[in-house]
């Protein structure tokens, strides 16, 4: 498994206002995806040279959230990977998918989340 990138992830019901902070400080939005995986959200790609950040639409959060975004090579070794330390599935066995990527959030042992991503290139 290779890691492809490697980020924070911020979940907030507030995304314009974290992304008009991120604007301030250089980054630029990549790409959005709405209505995305399981919750049907949006997902905001923000970049400043090599460094990025994803801002998720996360209405119901009374308190903004940090997650570690990874996206790999190979989503099911990844996967299985994270499984066999101990971590488990944050949505249950649906995964989020659509035509350019896969993922799930899965949580450590000791609580911290980590979201996995392939991006599937034709």
């Amino acid at each position: 498994m290779k890691i492809t990138s490697f980020d924070p992830m911020i979940l907030t019901a507030h995304p314009e206002e974290t992304v008009a902070l991120f604007e301030t400080l250089g980054f630029e939005r990549r790409h959005t995806k709405r209505e995305f995986g399981v919750y049907k959200t949006t997902f905001i790609r923000m970049g400043l040279g090599e460094f990025r950040v994803n801002i998720v639409d996360a209405p119901s959060l009374e308190q903004d959230r940090v997650y570690v975004h990874i996206n790999v090579d190979d989503f099911q070794e990844g996967y299985d990977f994270l499984i066999s330390k101990g971590f488990r599935s944050a949505i249950g066995d649906e995964l989020s998918s659509d035509a350019s990527s896969v993922g799930t959030s899965l949580i450590s042992p000791s609580g911290f989340t980590i979201t996995l991503g392939q991006h599937i290139r034709k």
